[in-house]
């Protein structure tokens, strides 16, 4: 398979939030073998709120013509969750097909609501994905989803602002990346070396590389902690940053506020996902040709560890009628030939068959001054750190970890290490009267 990826400036096409329009497929004793026929096709629903998996569907339906292919935009995220929830406890509406961000996946596998793929086949794609991507779809020895897209953490930064600081290269360290930040703020008012504005995510990903494990599942059972040494010492050097106003708390990401300091360079840079390379160029047009992407600041010397700032998978609900047929359009799509239109509208893979090739690295990228930036991200991708969990009652703390940690940015009041603390003290009450272990 030959596998093409256009300039990065081309971004993901996401369909936008729409209302759940289809119901699961039918059954039966085509769908048991994993296809039909011409006059009795298996009908597959798919729900993706990522538009480059319909992009795969024509190439699919050629190939195996018994099976037909709807993709449904059933909402993004926690709109799509909890319609999985209630089509699965009305045992009715269950679609073949249903993408998770990875933290999800542990919410619907843990209780079976999802099937284990690893019969079907999936155990021996392991070897083509990036360790921690196969990580995020794995519990115990089952396999309950196939990585579709990545975000492996890297930092996006301004050549030319950092110049004008009169810094040259990107901070390799985060003692580095400190002192840089200091000469930035010293430019002027307005300019600040990154924001953050209750990036969850984002301090996630700091605890993650610094080799902090908050979260520990066994099936059932789930232990909470933010007291390891290794999580402290990252939260401790963000509180820093923000003590030291560093950091602008007043800008929040995807705001025509943050457009505009990533577009006119008062923003310097922004620690994400690799998949920001796609969209950048649509938020910051002005800054074509200063942007580069390296790696996360290490935190020791000499050191080449990474971490994970989101991606997206897709698993098969233990309800789903067509499990055999709704396995082949996902293997597809997520590692056979339908990758490959995937890749080149723009979606960011952790397939090593895409990252180590020469048509994945060798691209110039105008946008980032012809950097070479699939190497980067290539790079970060195979170092992402594994061992991370996530507990199967992660959307709700998520959502409530922002309701608790508001109040700090917008006041001051208060720690980073407070806000953890009451959001460990609330993640165990939940989880315990969700019926888990959890201390």
């Amino acid at each position: 398979m030959r596998l093409l990826t256009k300039a990065w400036a081309v971004g993901v096409a996401l369909v936008t939030a729409g209302a759940l329009t289809a119901c699961s497929g039918t059954g039966g004793t085509a769908a048991s073998a994993g296809g039909g026929s011409a006059d009795q096709p298996v009908k597959l629903t798919v729900w993706s709120w990522d538009g480059t998996v319909e992009l795969a569907v024509p190439g699919f339906e050629k190939a195996n013509p018994g099976i037909e292919v709807e993709v449904v935009n059933a909402g993004s995220s926690t709109d799509e969750y909890q319609a999985l929830d209630n089509a699965i406890q009305a045992g009715s509406g269950v679609p073949d097909l249903v993408m998770f961000e990875y933290f999800a996946v542990p919410y619907f596998a843990v209780p079976g609501k999802l099937a284990d793929l690893g019969p079907l086949g999936a155990a021996e794609l392991a070897d083509d994905y990036v360790p921690s991507a196969w990580n995020n779809v794995t519990i115990g020895d089952g396999v309950y989803a196939l990585p579709s897209d990545f975000g492996p953490a890297v930092m996006f930064w301004n050549e030319a602002t950092f110049a004008k600081a009169g810094i040259d290269e990107a901070p390799a360290t985060w003692d580095e990346y400190y002192e840089d930040a200091k000469k930035i703020r010293a430019l002027g008012d307005d300019y600040y070396i990154t924001q953050d504005t209750n990036d969850l995510f984002f301090l996630l990903s700091l605890i993650w590389q610094a080799g902090g494990r908050p979260f520990e599942v066994d099936g059932t059972t789930v232990h909470i902690d933010f007291s390891a040494p290794e999580t402290q010492k990252a939260v401790a050097f963000w509180q820093k940053m923000i003590d030291e106003d560093l950091v602008n708390t007043k800008i929040s990401a995807w705001s025509d506020d943050w457009n505009r300091a990533l577009n006119d360079g008062t923003l310097a840079s922004q620690n994400m996902g690799g998949w920001l390379t796609s969209t950048l160029p649509e938020r910051a047009p002005d800054a074509a040709g200063d942007f580069r992407v390296a790696l996360m600041p290490q935190w020791g010397e000499g050191e080449k560890v990474g971490a994970e700032n989101g991606g997206s998978s897709f698993g098969i609900p233990e309800a789903a009628a067509n499990k055999e047929a709704a396995y082949k359009f996902l293997e597809y799509f997520t590692h056979g030939d339908g990758l490959q239109p995937r890749v080149e509208a723009g979606a960011f893979v952790p397939n090593k068959s895409v990252l180590d090739s020469p048509e994945f690295q060798d691209v110039k990228n105008p946008y980032f001054g012809d950097q070479k930036t699939g190497q980067v991200l290539a790079e970060a991708s195979n170092i992402a750190a594994v061992g991370w969990q996530y507990p199967p009652f992660f959307e709700w703390a998520r959502s409530t970890y922002g309701d608790i940690a508001t109040p700090f940015y917008t006041s001051g009041k208060g720690s980073l290490a407070e806000v953890l603390q009451t959001w460990e003290q609330r993640s165990v009450e939940y989880g315990n009267e969700q019926g888990f272990q959890v201390d």
